[in-house]
């Protein structure tokens, strides 16, 4: 996918994975840092294309998803700002195995292969970064597959909830009550995600809100004890329902 050349600084600055890095390293990838504005519905990146940039998101969310050989759409994770995927086509300079779907408005930044991988190649910090990085999301997919299997479904509920909340774009600026989130997707879709059908969601998010541990107002959910989330989504802390 092309990205036009349009400067943004502010996006290189806010990714975890550029931290650290002394204003001249920052300034050198800045420079070789193009953005493109995308409308709802737009599609960063198609599975199976050939793909050779880092895609970072700036502004707005973003849904990545896998098709099944039926057909069915798969979503394996959501981008907040600050986010980055295509980061293995990349690095192998092959096809994406995602197709990255913007769920709202926003910007997102790319940094080609040819331009990047030599500043990564003479910059250990970077590197160090970047593969930390690269780790980290490779354990939080290890953990999901996990909980998939190990957890039951109101744990794994509270776990996706906690995601949500760890994310800045999820979290809705409220000064009285900081703890409202909003799930980026439909409830089927959630439930999905989590292994479960939407009734059943519906009924956990009704159970959960019943030991007013949250309250629901459609896709928007306010917690109201976050401890209570943060132990039923440890291993061996469900209740009986």
């Amino acid at each position: 996918m092309s990205c036009t050349s349009c400067y943004l600084s502010s996006c290189v600055r806010r990714v975890p994975v550029f931290k650290g890095l002394a204003d001249a390293e920052v300034a050198l990838i800045e420079g070789i840092t193009q953005s493109k504005h995308y409308g709802k519905g737009s599609l960063v990146c198609v599975e199976g294309e050939q793909s050779d940039a880092l895609f970072v998101l700036h502004t707005g969310m973003i849904k990545l998803t896998q098709s099944s050989r039926d057909g069915k759409e798969h979503i394996l994770r959501f981008l907040f700002p600050g986010d980055y995927c295509g980061q293995f086509s990349m690095l192998k300079n092959t096809e994406s195995y995602v197709n990255a779907e913007m769920l709202e408005e926003g910007t997102v930044c790319c940094l080609r292969r040819e331009q990047f991988l030599p500043i990564l190649a003479g910059n250990a910090t970077l590197a160090y970064n970047f593969l930390l990085s690269m780790s980290e999301q490779l354990q939080y997919a290890e953990d999901w597959a996990g909980a998939m299997h190990m957890l039951e479904v109101e744990q794994r509920l509270a776990k996706i909830l906690l995601y949500f909340y760890s994310k800045d774009g999820a979290v809705l600026s409220n000064e009285t009550h900081p703890r409202k989130i909003l799930l980026p997707a439909s409830k089927k879709e959630i439930a999905a995600m989590i292994g479960t059908t939407a009734e059943t969601l519906s009924r956990k998010l009704n159970l959960f809100t019943k030991w007013k541990w949250i309250a629901v107002s459609k896709r928007v959910i306010d917690i109201l004890d976050l401890n209570a989330l943060i132990e039923m989504s440890e291993i061996g802390t469900s209740r009986k329902m």
